[in-house]
């Protein structure tokens, strides 16, 4: 009964997907709810009136004759032809509106979980927990459908329940309790099984994931050379069915428990059914009912009964599909920490000093290590700065704290002066442009896939070429068989895929694309070839110049290019300078240099 209290908030968004159809459904299922009760009185009246003829013993052998008899036995018929065929078309153009409003939600509310999930913090999306939670909300945006159409059934069956009640209540009142009473256990078991359904399908929410996961990898173009060289596919299909065996007697057991204890107390309603239904013969046997009474009353208590059992039965489903919209409407309770203050300020244009890490420390949820401490460094406006260091040093952390990613949980950040939190959180991203080195490989087209940078700007076909030109992507795509309207990646069936380096190219056309204010590299060339490398560095000069730029590179020939280099050692700042000056220096980075010269003698 506790998961109930997500149904008004249900209906409040579904009548927000479309005021109009939402009315119209429940207007067209309060007339159908109408229908069965009406149509059993004019079936009672037909046998009444049949009866009535039959009894006057009236010599009916000439037409005119039978025409007297039967015209009221004729409208009788038509009546309940036409309360017949209305109900079909009620029943058509209810599942209509249900289907229409049922699409609608979904689009709806796939966006809304699309736009929430976007407004996220970075750290939820490196945990676990929420990964768990965000997969089951997601589910819901797509199987509400059903939810829906029950809900909405319910409301038109307790309708005609009430119409047929206040019927047999008229003639047998008491039969109404005992139908009540021989109900109530299938009732109460439902709501018991769909209780633990929604138990088993909650904690096995990890499980579920990993199965996927073993899908998608035993079966994708992105790992069928490692599957295939490796031989994994015999390992991949083996633990998928260890897992999936794990699942399905898990579900098994429950739906055998379920389906024989349902058997038992439907068995408890049908007796109750045919204890009423002697009465009713009874009682017409000794004259207390017409003949169409018994039709009236037998199909009524038949009827209700069949509705009460689909009313509790849906019931208990209703109340067990509601508790899986916890999960979507809990996710939409949950609140970014990293945003806007009321206060927020947005970006000078330009950055006039730069940014300034005062002491800063951070840690990544759930860890007790940190990835960064006692962080202090100037990065001056219109500076090229360089971060260097072994993995795990905290380079790529330090440019999620300065995208604002994540906020400091020690020190701060300032810009110009002024925190970094005090800032409007959408001016300051769009005032940073990041390619990170594991750069998503949009199933785009080719301009989509620069647009990105800028989407505002996608429509900008000479904006788009411009980039493309300067990332060395132009090349790539003009050898293309559609060329910009290339759809990439081997997702779909017309798509093409790309090699390593052309990938990186055409991800570098996007920090030309966005000519962000604050542009961060984390391994721009890690793909290319050294001719190509070198190529794409001759112009690093014009990508930043009027800018400030991040870049983080294994490669000293790319960072030697910078202005100032940064050495990182296990979260802090072990030496600042140029490439000469730490050359000179000796120390960390003097070696680093040495082991990687090395390479090339």
């Amino acid at each position: 009964m506790g998961a109930l209290r997500h149904l008004p908030p249900l209906f409040r968004l579904v009548w927000s997907t479309s005021p109009a159809l939402f009315a119209a459904n429940l207007a067209l299922r309060l007339v159908r709810a109408l229908v069965p009760v009406t149509m059993l009185w004019v079936g009672k009246l037909v046998v009444d009136e049949v009866v009535r003829v039959a009894g006057t013993g009236a010599d009916l052998g000439g037409l005119g004759a039978w025409a007297d008899a039967l015209q009221p036995l004729a409208w009788l018929l038509a009546a309940e032809l036409g309360l017949a065929v209305l109900s079909d078309v009620l029943g058509r153009a209810t599942a209509l509106c249900d289907s229409l409003l049922g699409d609608l939600f979904t689009n709806e509310t796939s966006v809304r979980l699309m736009r929430h999930a976007a407004a996220l913090d970075l750290a939820h999306f490196e945990d676990a927990d929420f990964y768990d939670h965000l997969e089951r909300a997601r589910r819901q945006t797509t199987g509400r459908l059903v939810l829906l159409s029950q809900v909405f059934g319910q409301m038109q069956d307790s309708i005609t329940v009430i119409s047929l009640g206040i019927g047999l209540a008229a003639y047998a009142p008491g039969l109404l309790a005992l139908l009540a009473l021989a109900l109530l256990p299938a009732f109460l078991g439902e709501a018991h099984f769909n209780a633990q359904s929604y138990s088993l399908a909650y904690s096995w929410t990890p499980e579920r994931r990993e199965l996927d996961y073993l899908r998608y990898i035993g079966a994708s173009d992105e790992t069928a050379k490692e599957v295939k060289v490796f031989g994994l596919n015999d390992y991949l299909a083996t633990r998928y069915q260890t897992l999936a065996d794990s699942y399905y007697r898990a579900n098994r057991t429950l739906a055998i428990r379920r389906a024989s204890w349902g058997g038992l107390l439907s068995a408890v309603g049908s007796l109750g059914y045919y204890a009423a239904y002697a009465v009713i013969i009874y009682r017409t046997a000794s004259g207390a009912f017409t003949i169409g009474d018994l039709t009236f009353l037998a199909g009524s208590f038949g009827r209700m009964r069949a509705l009460l059992e689909g009313m509790l039965a849906s019931f208990s489903t209703v109340s067990g599909q509601a508790l899986y919209l916890e999960d979507l409407f809990s996710f939409f309770e949950i609140e970014p920490q990293v945003a806007s203050s009321p206060e927020a300020v947005p970006v000078p244009e330009p950055i006039a000093r730069g940014f300034v890490f005062e002491n800063v420390g951070f840690r990544y949820p759930g860890s007790e290590h940190w990835a960064v401490r006692g962080l202090s460094f100037t990065l001056h406006a219109g500076e090229a700065l360089a971060l260097v260091g072994e993995n795990g040093a905290g380079k790529t952390t330090l440019v999620k704290l300065l995208a604002r990613l994540y906020d400091p949980e020690e020190g701060r950040i300032l810009l110009d002066g002024r925190d970094l939190r005090e800032y409007d959180l959408d001016s300051l991203r769009s005032a940073v442009g990041v390619i990170f080195q594991d750069f998503v490989r949009y199933h785009l087209t080719a301009s989509e896939n620069i647009a990105v940078g800028r989407i505002a700007e996608r429509e900008d076909r000479p904006r788009i070429e411009t980039s493309a030109q300067r990332s060395l992507a132009d090349s790539v795509i003009e050898s293309l068989p559609e060329g910009y309207e290339q759809t990439l990646g081997k997702r779909f069936k017309t798509g093409v895929d790309l090699s390593g380096g052309q990938w990186q190219k055409v991800a570098l056309g996007r920090a030309y694309m966005r000519d962000a204010q604050l542009l961060i590299l984390d391994e721009p060339t890690a793909a290319l070839d050294a001719r190509a490398e070198y190529e794409v560095f001759e112009r690093f000069k014009d990508l930043t110049e009027g800018k400030t730029a991040v870049l983080i590179s294994h490669r000293f020939s790319t960072v030697r290019m910078a202005d100032r280099i940064l050495v990182l050692d296990q979260g802090r700042v072990e030496q600042v300078g140029t490439h000469e000056e730490l050359l000179a220096s000796g120390g960390r980075y003097a070696e680093l240099f040495e082991l990687q010269a090395q390479g090339y003698r």
